[in-house]
């Protein structure tokens, strides 16, 4: 854009100044013209206008070319007249009231040519000897002419520039366009960790952009460090908790009784709490840093296997796209999340549960993403429930055993990966559990 203002902004520049010496050498050529008239014309002694001029230019002696002289007598005594060759016919001059005099008189105008061109008018009164008889002097210009020779001008630097404004955009182009190549290449590095086929930037890099891969790889490996820190301390946490949950557990169910009994759900609500948050914090350790890759169907085949398994009076339907999908998270969350779905649809399920995994299109201002949907043939959940089954600890049927804290588990797994849950009614005709979660190449 610049490049492109820049020629206008020359363009507008060389043609103005082009016309102002255009017209400035026009006018003196005129000017000397009229001076030549006037020293080539005299009177004589019976007051008859005499000369023979020659302005040294032959478009005077061409019929019609637009360029005229005259000489008319303009006081009385005066007779006789003068006129170039050229000029076969008769140009009006308009009065002193509409082109006035100055005080040389001398004046100047635009009449019309005798082929309808544009004429420059230079024109003078001069006094032809002592006896103050006056003469009027005319020189005529084609002004079209100079108007086409200016409108020439203009088109032939149009081209000129235009030449070299393309050439100039291209060269810069092609400078920015390689200068910025280093730059691609870091991108296409850093989109490679973000997909998980690569650790760190690998590559070399020009001196400008080498402290930049430096820092990013240091990031990189700072965020695994974190991970692995988080990680470790999730264990050393859970190892902690595991023995004294496991003692109130164990004493709960041996003291028996109503207190007992209580002691020991409050001990196990507590392991579930304590499980669940620590995955919390372990996903959401990971979440910013280096993605991980799971294949989704080899995962989603081995869960059917073992659900399968342990429900052989359920028949499980398992529907996979031909080509893999690859889950851009860990395989233990995904786990976690299919399988609190899977095995919520199998005790509900009265004969049938059906698991099918699909590639969703691309669409506007959205990552790549794929679906998982788990549906079985049981009563379902009313959608003015289906909110409430989400909720931490709600059970909408006491009946079967549980703690409420499957599908809450799962919706906080989902939203650490930015995904989305739906609970809705499915074509077996219980509940249909839709999980939409990014994908990677």
């Amino acid at each position: 854009m610049w490049a492109i203002l820049a020629q206008v902004v020359v363009f507008t520049l060389i043609t103005t100044l082009y016309r102002q010496a255009s017209e400035r050498g026009f006018d003196s050529l005129l000017s000397a013209h009229l001076f030549n008239l006037i020293g080539s014309v005299g009177v004589s002694d019976d007051g008859r206008l005499t000369g023979a001029p020659d302005l040294g230019d032959l478009r005077f002696s061409e019929p019609r070319s637009g360029w005229y002289w005259s000489v008319e007598p303009a006081s009385p005594g005066v007779t006789g007249g003068l006129r170039s060759s050229s000029m076969t016919g008769a140009i009006p001059s308009p009065s002193a009231a509409d082109a006035p005099f100055n005080t040389e008189f001398q004046r100047s105008y635009v009449a019309k040519g005798l082929a309808g061109e544009e004429l420059a008018v230079f024109e003078s009164e001069f006094v032809l000897d002592t006896g103050n008889q006056i003469a009027r002097f005319r020189v005529m210009g084609n002004e079209s002419e100079l108007e086409n020779e200016i409108a020439t001008f203009q088109r032939r630097l149009l081209i000129y520039l235009s030449l070299f404004g393309f050439g100039m955009i291209a060269i810069n182009a092609v400078a920015i366009l390689y200068g910025l190549q280093p730059l691609r290449r870091v991108r296409a590095a850093l989109a490679m960790v973000r997909e998980g086929t690569a650790q760190r930037l690998d590559g070399r890099f020009p001196a400008e952009i080498e402290p930049l891969a430096n820092e990013t790889n240091a990031l990189i490996e700072n965020n695994r460090r974190i991970v692995e820190r988080s990680r470790t301390q999730v264990g050393n946490l859970a190892h902690s908790l595991k023995t004294p949950l496991a003692v109130l557990l164990n004493e709960g169910r041996a003291l028996g009784g109503a207190k007992g009994k209580l002691i020991a759900e409050q001990a196990s609500s507590m392991q579930q709490q304590v499980e669940h948050y620590l995955q919390r914090a372990r996903v959401a350790a990971q979440r910013d840093s280096v993605v991980y890759r799971t294949p989704v169907k080899t995962l989603v085949e081995r869960l059917a296997r073992v659900i399968g398994k342990l429900n052989p009076n359920t028949k499980l339907l398992v529907e996979l796209p031909e080509d893999d999908i690859v889950f851009a998270g860990e395989r233990e969350d995904l786990e976690e999340m299919l399988g609190n779905l899977l095995e919520n649809a199998m005790k509900w399920a009265r004969s049938k549960v059906s698991i099918s995994v699909a590639s969703l299109p691309e669409s506007e201002g959205e990552p790549d993403s794929f679906e998982i949907s788990i549906e079985d043939d049981g009563p379902g959940i009313p959608e003015d429930k289906a909110r409430d089954a989400l909720k931490r600890g709600r059970r909408l049927d006491e009946s079967k055993p549980g703690t409420g804290l499957g599908l809450a588990i799962v919706t906080d797994l989902v939203n650490e990966y930015g995904g989305k849950l739906r609970l809705e009614r499915g074509r077996l005709g219980g509940l249909k559990a839709v999980v939409q979660l990014r994908r990677i190449e």
